[in-house]
């Protein structure tokens, strides 16, 4: 009886140290939260913890923020798993560098290389022809220019 009596007691004993050395959850979390301050990759991110299952939110630069922070919070005492919410801040499309003026310019290029005298320079969508050129060339450049379908030309050629 004193066997059971004293093992009763040493059972209690160690039951109540056990779950005495698991941490709260808002213990847990506060240690989350203060890795997350001090690692740049988890900027953004944020956890809640519930018995010891921590929930990820918020708003990352990468996939790699993304595991940074999940291993991070894997790392802390008292985590038992972790739910990674997080989610990753879209790519901003960068400006393309062409403008409607190069398409053009590329075409006018193709059509004065048979023209050596000829110069022609595009501004606006408008093509301004200088040099010299034979009346016979004349139409036939005018015609490959004007397919190109720019706003205006402006003819400053001088025929021969």
């Amino acid at each position: 009886m004193k066997l059971t009596k004293l093992f009763l007691a040493v059972f209690i004993s160690a039951s109540t140290m056990f779950f005495s050395c698991t941490p709260k959850d808002s213990d847990v979390q506060a240690k989350i939260t203060e890795k997350f301050a001090a690692t740049p990759d988890c900027a953004g991110a944020s956890a809640t913890v519930n018995k010891g299952v921590a929930t990820l939110t918020g708003e990352v630069k990468d996939d790699m923020c993304k595991m940074t922070a999940e291993s991070t919070a894997k790392s802390i005492k008292g985590v038992k798993s972790v739910i990674n919410d997080l989610t990753v801040t879209p790519a901003v499309a960068t400006p393309q560098t062409t403008t409607p003026d190069s398409g053009l310019m590329q075409g006018v290029t193709d059509a004065t290389k048979d023209f050596p005298e000829v110069t022609a320079t595009v501004n606006d969508g408008e093509i301004t022809l200088t040099g010299n050129i034979k009346r016979a060339d004349l139409p036939r450049l005018m015609q490959s220019l004007n397919s190109l379908k720019p706003k205006k030309i402006n003819n400053q050629l001088t025929i021969k």
